[in-house]
């Protein structure tokens, strides 16, 4: 039997504009697998998300997702089999926007429905909305809800289309604690759907790396620190290197939280 087709597979990737903003990134996710991208702010990583998605060009390195070949596939086609949740979206919906008509506008790619959606993508939406624990939004204007509500919504949206790939862009940016773990909670049950899309976390919380994660690339000055499994690269020494401080890494039920020393200026 023939190797699957990775999900991304990217080499020796560099974006140089002036300033050097990736540096030969090596990046390989396999059908299976649960990636986190984690790195400090200015990493890299939404940069790697914008070259990931046809949003920047990369000056160099060899580009494939889903089975697509930057340079010999369109793009903006590829784009519409990948499900990308970002705060830009949350802040451009309009807020007579029920989750309903959210959900169903990401057939089209577009933000903001127009009129009501025909029948059969109605229930299309319905059902996601369900799938999404969210179906009691359906009515529910976007001015009303909660940051947790918009993001499972957007997930939804995200996912009308039944992307291979979802990517996460800081999803958690905005919610309180509670909400931040309610939603957390929601995401590890996505990912434990047999039916679930490779997902991909951008953060740089750790807190937020569900047991569901399998895998994790750590980005900094846009250079590749470390990527594997969780469980090999999760340590205290990396960690420090990644964010420039000393840091003791702690577990707790499948779960991490940092200790930072209390001298924040010591550099690692």
């Amino acid at each position: 039997m023939p190797p699957a087709t990775p999900v991304i597979e990217v080499a020796g990737l560099t974006v140089d504009r002036d300033v050097l903003v990736l540096d030969s990134i090596d990046w390989r996710v396999e059908p299976g697998q649960h990636w986190v991208i984690l790195g400090a702010n200015g990493s890299g990583k939404t940069s790697l998300l914008s070259v990931l998605t046809g949003y920047l060009a990369p000056t160099a390195g060899a580009i494939s997702v889903l089975g697509e070949t930057y340079g010999r596939s369109d793009w903006r086609d590829l784009r519409r089999r990948i499900g990308l949740v970002s705060s830009a979206l949350n802040q451009i919906m309009p807020g007579h926007e029920t989750g309903l008509n959210a959900v169903a506008s990401g057939r089209d790619a577009m933000v903001g429905y127009w009129g009501d959606a025909d029948e059969a993508l109605a229930a299309r939406a319905a059902e996601i909305l369900e799938r999404v624990e969210a179906a009691y939004l359906a009515n529910r204007q976007w001015r009303f809800m909660s940051q947790g509500e918009r993001q499972r919504v957007l997930i939804g949206r995200a996912m009308l289309a039944d992307p291979r790939l979802l990517i996460l862009d800081e999803p958690c940016a905005g919610l309180d604690p509670v909400a931040r773990e309610q939603f957390l909670a929601f995401i590890s049950r996505l990912i434990r759907d047999p039916g679930a899309p490779t997902l991909v976390l951008v953060t740089h919380h750790v807190e937020e790396i569900g047991s569901g994660f399998s895998h994790v690339l750590m980005l900094k000055s846009g250079r590749v620190m470390i990527a594997g499994a969780k469980t090999a690269v999760m340590e205290s020494v990396t960690l420090s290197r990644v964010f420039g401080a000393d840091i003791r890494l702690v577990e707790e039920g499948g779960r991490y939280r940092l200790a930072v020393s209390s001298d924040v200026s010591k550099a690692v």
